[in-house]
């Protein structure tokens, strides 16, 4: 009686099914393809959702990213698409009561960009074209295991390389212990990072205004990174060729700062202009949109007395 009782409901689960879609096919919190084993055997998964304008944009972009050639540069393709974009700051805090994944195409500052940016080179790497896939990359750019909780939020971007670094997704360049120029030229200087600048500056973050009790947990991110001496690129050295920087097209600049508390204050994209020289493709708080920067990264940073080198993020192969 008990395996009949069995099959009797597993046959009235699967006639459910079948005259009720909705059971099986659901909107998905995945991508619709995750890479096993390298990205070689994707599972799909099947998603039904009415598209909103944005994310049908994301989808356009991904689609273009994948019939693109092998050989094509990801990173620069989609960070071109938003050229000309608004700079627009602190669009992720604009709910200090509750914390959720915010994609805003039409207006970004310069981590938002980069993220925008990583996160439709990766899937369109992986062949994903959906949204969900998308959201998916971003969640785990943006926040640590992809948990969307405001104190896993890599508020510094030394937490965001962290998180991020991983054979199959980003890696920091650091240079070779055993070069002949120099051990691990050109990142000859390092960064001691003290790092307290949110929860000494709580007053500019309405969520921790709003929620003191997520003090703590950001002192403990803090204390964590407090101690350690990433290796940059001074800027002294910027202005010299790309053979011998070894910094290639797409890389993320990470401009080191020395504002007490801080590690990073500024991002974007290498480009190696048609004059030979390093360039930053940015979501420009100075030109006010996303640009080119027409000046020479060494001649942009000279202008900067607080900015003092770069670190470099690597899109694996």
């Amino acid at each position: 009686m008990r395996i009949l009782s069995i099959l009797y409901s597993s046959c009235f689960i699967l006639l459910a099914s079948l005259f009720n879609p909705s059971s099986v096919i659901q909107q998905s919190p995945l991508p619709d393809v995750l890479p096993i084993d390298g990205g070689e055997r994707p599972i799909r998964h099947p998603v039904v959702r009415t598209r909103t304008a944005e994310q049908a944009y994301v989808e356009t972009l991904l689609e273009q990213g994948c019939d693109l050639p092998a050989d094509s540069n990801l990173v620069l393709f989609f960070a071109r698409q938003f050229l000309g974009k608004p700079y627009v700051a602190k669009t992720l805090d604009q709910t200090p009561d509750r914390e959720e994944l915010v994609v805003n195409l039409n207006g970004m500052d310069c981590t938002t960009f980069v993220e925008y940016v990583m996160a439709l080179a990766l899937t369109a790497r992986e062949r994903g074209t959906t949204y969900e896939h998308f959201a998916y990359q971003l969640s785990h750019l943006r926040y640590q295991g992809g948990r969307v909780e405001y104190a896993k939020r890599n508020h510094y971007f030394s937490t965001w390389i962290m998180t991020n670094e991983s054979p199959n997704k980003l890696k920091e360049v650091c240079g070779d212990a055993n070069d002949k120029r120099g051990a691990y030229y050109p990142f000859v200087n390092k960064q001691v990072l003290k790092i307290n600048y949110m929860t000494t500056h709580q007053s500019q973050y309405p969520q921790l205004k709003a929620h003191p009790e997520l003090v703590d947990e950001i002192r403990y991110m803090e204390e964590f990174l407090t101690g350690l001496t990433p290796r940059y690129i001074p800027k002294r050295l910027l202005g010299r060729s790309k053979k011998d920087l070894g910094i290639q097209d797409g890389d993320i600049l990470a401009i080191v700062t020395n504002k007490p508390g801080l590690d990073i204050s500024h991002l974007g994209f290498a480009v190696w202009g048609n004059d030979g020289k390093l360039h930053l493709l940015n979501a420009s708080q100075i030109h006010k949109r996303v640009v080119l920067e027409p000046k020479t990264l060494y001649q942009y940073m000279q202008e900067h007395s607080s900015q003092i080198g770069v670190r470099v993020i690597r899109m694996t192969d």
